[in-house]
């Protein structure tokens, strides 16, 4: 049977904690055993509270971290700052390294934000890639357009160039538009970088692979950095698109989540 860790850095609202509470506690794992880390981060009392109850229903284990929990907030956009950007890194890294000191077969790094089908890990764990994203799709900023947490190249380009005999903005525009209508047919899709709900393999797991930042690139997000070391040691990336995980990015989201989550059918709920 396959041992994979599923963990989560956690520094979140307590109404979206209990979602992802939620999530956690219907997936399937027939078959697997699995192991749950999360690296506490919350700032507020409540969220301490939930993920303590979460781990301890889901006999998971809770990592303390020493350094300052931040307000973090995004109703507005992405609030990325460096600090959090290296605070971030480091949590990730050190759920990397406790993947590999317990010699887990598999890694599923998820975020707190994110609502997972029941299905997801059991589907992703079949498509056997070494590394592997379930798509979820997120407006940055009230009221705009969707785009997915998956890329082709560099930092965050979302279409590769096309033909050199038609115009930039013309070309960009149609690459943009036929690789979201791709990423909208369930399957599964070679990209250029992922994050936010990956699925890794052993193989990777024994690999120097890290979310550190690479000196010499300006890449704002450990995704992007642990996406280029992970190429570069000749890894493939893909995103799947049969099960789109809720990312449960603000509170105003939250209306819109109830009415996914009834086609779902979560059973299991967080216990008091």
């Amino acid at each position: 049977m396959e041992r994979v860790l599923i963990a989560s850095p956690v520094n979140q609202h307590p109404a979206i904690l209990k979602e992802f509470a939620a999530s956690l506690l219907n997936l399937e794992l027939k078959g697997v055993c699995a192991s749950f880390l999360f690296i506490e981060d919350n700032y507020q009392e409540e969220s301490r509270e939930i993920l303590s109850r979460l781990a301890g229903q889901l006999g998971g284990e809770i990592l303390m971290v020493q350094s300052k929990p931040d307000d973090y907030r995004k109703e507005l956009g992405h609030a990325w700052t460096p600090a959090r950007i290296t605070k971030v890194t480091e949590f990730r890294n050190r759920i990397l390294d406790h993947a590999r000191e317990k010699d887990y077969d598999s890694l599923f790094m998820v975020d707190s934000d994110l609502m997972l089908h029941p299905k997801t890990l059991i589907h992703l764990m079949t498509q056997k890639k070494d590394i592997v994203s379930e798509i979820y799709w997120t407006s940055w900023t009230p009221g705009s357009r969707p785009f997915p947490q998956v890329w082709q190249c560099d930092n965050y380009t979302q279409c590769l160039p096309g033909q050199q005999d038609q115009p930039y903005l013309s070309r960009t525009y149609q690459g943009l538009k036929d690789f979201h209508e791709s990423l909208k047919k369930p399957g599964i899709y070679k990209v250029g970088g992922l994050g936010g709900c990956t699925l890794m393999s052993r193989a990777v797991l024994k690999s120097p692979v890290s979310y550190s930042k690479i000196p010499n690139l300006s890449f704002l997000g450990e995704d992007r950095h642990f996406c280029v070391r992970a190429a570069v040691l000749g890894f493939e990336l893909y995103v799947d698109t049969c099960y789109p995980a809720f990312h449960l990015y603000r509170l105003a989201d939250l209306p819109r989540w109830e009415s996914v989550k009834k086609g779902w059918e979560y059973g299991v709920s967080l216990a008091n």
